[in-house]
């Protein structure tokens, strides 16, 4: 489903983000990547759905070599595609509802299919209640999980989450990374680029670990840190 091939990333500053990464990534895989900051992490994810090219090496998701793609063809690349981001990014002056909505108008869906769709992904995450508000009058980890809702409306095959947590106390925090796993189950790709060690560590999913830019371990039934599987 995810191919990286040899794939390196420079900056115009010359500084190297990512060094020779070769990874692949299979449908319905629970990924985490971990590493400090600066490790490369985000700028892995920013490649898979092209808001950043390679300077090297190739990247593959289905039918597509994402570097290769003109901006015409970015946008059914991305449908493929759910994003979820640390800062959230709603649209402050749209209520929950047309803020999930918007994703699905985008490309045309009918307003009763919108209707229903809106309200099953609401009813995922546990805020049909919400969906009249607006962002400012929620707590961060509701805003997180309209996020996750926005992201999934479309039933893309996969979903990116950069720092889901970065902003949210551990409780909550936890609860985000439940629904990302309950996403999971349901048949999608996730990926999730994170520092959450506590969460790594319980739920031992497939890590890579990531430094200077080099994937320096790919662990199934990872932890953050390295550990010594049972033979």
């Amino acid at each position: 489903m995810i191919r990286l091939q040899h794939v390196t990333k420079i900056f115009p500053n010359g500084v190297k983000a990512l060094d020779d990464v070769t990874l692949q990534i299979d449908e319905q895989e629970f990924v985490f990547v971990v590493g400090s900051s600066g490790a490369g992490k985000s700028t892995l994810l920013k490649l898979l759905y092209r808001a950043d090219q390679a300077t090297g090496g190739e990247v593959h998701i289905h039918r597509f070599n994402v570097g290769k793609l003109n901006s015409g063809q970015i946008p059914y690349l991305r449908r493929n595609i759910g994003i979820v981001f640390q800062d959230y990014k709603l649209l402050p002056r749209r209520t929950v509802y047309e803020n999930i909505a918007f994703a699905l108008r985008v490309v045309g869906s009918p307003r009763h299919f919108i209707r229903r769709r809106v309200t099953q992904v609401l009813e995922l995450v546990n805020l049909v209640s919400k969906a009249k508000h607006l962002p400012a009058e929620l707590s961060g980890g509701e805003q997180q999980r309209i996020c996750i809702a926005r992201a999934i409306v479309n039933n893309p095959p996969i979903l990116l989450a950069d720092e889901p947590t970065g902003n949210l106390d551990p409780e909550t925090s936890w609860e985000i990374f439940q629904l990302l796993h309950k996403i999971n189950q349901r048949r999608t790709t996730v990926i999730v680029a994170t520092h959450h060690k506590e969460v790594v560590d319980e739920f031992r999913k497939r890590v890579v670990a990531l430094e200077s830019g080099k994937v320096v371990r790919d662990q199934q039934l990872g932890a953050y840190h390295y550990v010594q599987l049972p033979k």
